[in-house]
């Protein structure tokens, strides 16, 4: 019995050259083609749903680091793009006309003999696939008249977001980094800015996306200057992600000294201004105020801010202060310490240095010289703190103030490799680890841990190359931080605590089972 149909049977000629037509045809290999769409789309889309995923590393360059001298002069070939996903120029300005303002002409561009800054910048994603390199319009220096201009006027709007993406496709970068240092602050206008700078982000979200451009800010993290800056809900939707400086917390312009980035508030912060003055209080403000938490990343910054003490015997936080520290050899503004320039100290002279477990964070004192800072264990805390809180990665201010040159005896970059590393899957640096478990809240309240001796010890408690935390033998208020070829720091807990070495940090007594008899 014959299965097909009557109608085919009897029109097999006219099937077979319907089959064979032109349109036939044509229908098959469109039908095809939609398949094929519809099937790259969903791979598309998935790619790019998993980089969306992954945890940006936002790293600043501060370019004009290659006029310092000795081993603080950082050029390009200094660089290491593969720790990066987006590396930011800074920095460029605005002209009086809206327009593009190239500061250094010397050191960005080639012509007249210059040095070509820009191309091996923009270069780097050669070395590295996948890496964006964007251009940082603006900066403290640049202040904030010439952008209250020009986003108070729809036409300097227009000739401005132009000419950035002309200057994008003319010098490659992959987007805009808008660091106006602050809308209706420093010179602009506290009325209208706040609405305008919105305004602005919006149209150049709309026309960056028509070049695929990126349009990201570094913006600032208080409640009270970013609350009066942002309207926190409009430029959320507008950037593609927002670099939160929450550093630069306490400075030279205080009367006492504070830590530049702590994780929490501490026993100073007695008032309702200074309980602002926190990583964690930021944080929470931005995601209250309705910033999406994975557009949010996490400012770091790769070095400290230094004090002179009015009165050495009194060197707590919160100690009151006659002004910024000496100026490190590199940076050579008082008041600032890059890692690198501290670390190298801490090779050649004697600091004490000590923790404050409220804040999570490290701190320094040498005679009269105070220094808030952050090293690989305050890192580590930071980094577990944004996973916690579901942050989209962390950016570091800047590049050229870690250990770039690996003199110091952690390698090139050692607090860079270990943002990368942690926000990549990887577990905390053996010589450290993190002081409280894997929260979002604030550690119990202690005293301060503070340094009692000189590197060595009688009873040889780091021989063999051990590094990393070690209990004292004799006595559970004290243990050692041992780095490596014998040296050994030692310290002491606070009066009421131990030495945890399950949680390498002091803990309540009675948290701690001491064996010593």
């Amino acid at each position: 019995m014959n299965a097909c149909p009557k109608y085919f049977v009897d029109n097999s000629d006219r099937l077979w050259y319907y089959i064979m037509s032109e349109q036939f045809v044509r229908g098959l290999l469109l039908v095809g083609l939609v398949l094929l769409g519809v099937i790259s789309v969903k791979a598309s889309d998935s790619i790019e749903e998993k980089k969306e995923q992954q945890k940006k590393v936002v790293c600043y360059v501060g370019t004009w680091a290659v006029y310092r001298h000795g081993l603080g002069r950082f050029d390009i070939d200094h660089i290491n793009p593969h720790l990066c996903t987006h590396l930011m120029y800074g920095f460029f300005g605005i002209n009086e006309d809206a327009t593009v303002r190239i500061i250094d002409p010397y050191l960005d561009l080639e012509e007249n003999w210059g040095r070509g800054h820009i191309k091996r910048f923009v270069g780097l994603k050669n070395v590295a696939p996948g890496l964006k390199t964007l251009a940082a319009i603006g900066g403290w220096n640049e202040g904030s008249r010439k952008f209250s201009k020009m986003a108070a006027s729809a036409e300097l709007r227009k000739r401005f977001i132009y000419d950035c993406v002309a200057f994008c496709q003319h010098h490659g970068f992959d987007g805009i980094d808008l660091d106006w240092e602050y809308p209706a602050q420093r010179d602009g206008n506290p009325l209208i800015d706040r609405n305008n700078h919105a305004q602005l982000v919006e149209e150049m979200r709309s026309v960056f996306d028509q070049h695929g451009l990126l349009l990201t800010a570094a913006v600032a993290s208080v409640e009270f200057s970013a609350g009066l800056s942002y309207d926190i809900p409009r430029i959320s939707k507008s950037f593609h992600f927002l670099n939160v400086m929450v550093y630069d917390m306490h400075g030279a312009w205080d009367s006492y000294t504070g830590i530049n980035a702590p994780l929490f508030r501490g026993p100073a912060d007695q008032t309702e201004l200074q309980r602002q003055f926190n990583v964690d209080a930021s944080i929470r403000f931005w995601l209250s105020s309705g910033a999406p938490a994975e557009k949010l990343i996490l400012g770091i910054p790769l070095y400290g801010r230094s004090f002179t003490l009015a009165n050495a015997a009194n060197s707590q936080v919160g100690a009151p202060v006659i002004g910024g520290g000496t100026a490190g050899p590199y940076t050579g503004e008082p008041g600032v310490m890059g890692y690198n320039e501290f670390c190298e100290k801490l090779g050649k002279e004697s600091w004490d240095l000590r923790w404050s477990p409220e804040q999570q964070a490290p701190y320094a004192v040498r005679n009269n010289q105070w220094l808030g800072y952050d090293d690989l264990r305050s890192i580590q805390l930071k980094v577990q703190y944004l996973l916690d809180q579901g942050l989209g990665g962390a950016m570091v201010w800047s590049l050229e103030t870690d250990d770039f040159n690996g003199v110091c005896g952690g390698g090139r970059y050692p607090l860079m490799n270990e943002i990368r590393s942690l926000l990549n899957g990887g577990t905390p640096s053996p010589t450290t680890t993190t002081s409280w478990p894997p929260s979002t809240r604030p550690p119990a309240s202690t005293q301060p841990t503070t340094t009692t001796g000189a590197p060595g010890s009688s009873d040889r408690p780091c021989a063999g190359g051990q590094t990393g935390f070690v209990p004292h033998p004799t006595d559970c208020s004290r243990y050692f931080m041992c780095l490596g070829e014998g040296i050994a720091f030692e310290f002491s807990c606070p009066s009421g605590t131990l030495f945890d070495p399950i949680l390498n940090v002091c803990n309540w007594s009675d948290k701690v089972e001491c064996d010593i008899s």
